[in-house]
């Protein structure tokens, strides 16, 4: 193997599913401003993952549909406003 390629600050680090607000916890080298008060007291870095194995759909057999940040509602606002332009015309 190449010397000198891999990270060398792998700490444990602890990835949360925001839509279902399962957390674990593994060692990574990722970047994060984020922190989280862990099972065991400690704090650890946070990465906050939108979907995981606990919200997949191919994991749980449900499909769900994932709306991060309102993107659904976005679309649909600017869907009707789009209907409405040429109807002023």
């Amino acid at each position: 193997m190449k010397k000198d390629i891999h990270p060398k600050n792998y700490r444990f680090v602890v990835f949360k599913d925001i839509s279902t607000d399962y957390a674990f916890m593994s060692k990574s080298a990722v970047d994060t401003k984020d922190t989280i008060k862990w099972e065991d007291g400690n704090e650890y870095p946070l990465v906050k993952l939108e979907i995981s194995h606990m919200s997949h759909p191919f994991y749980t057999g449900k499909m769900k549909l994932v709306d991060t940040a309102g993107r659904v509602d976005k679309f649909r606002t600017r869907y009707d406003k789009a209907k409405k332009a040429p109807e002023q015309k």
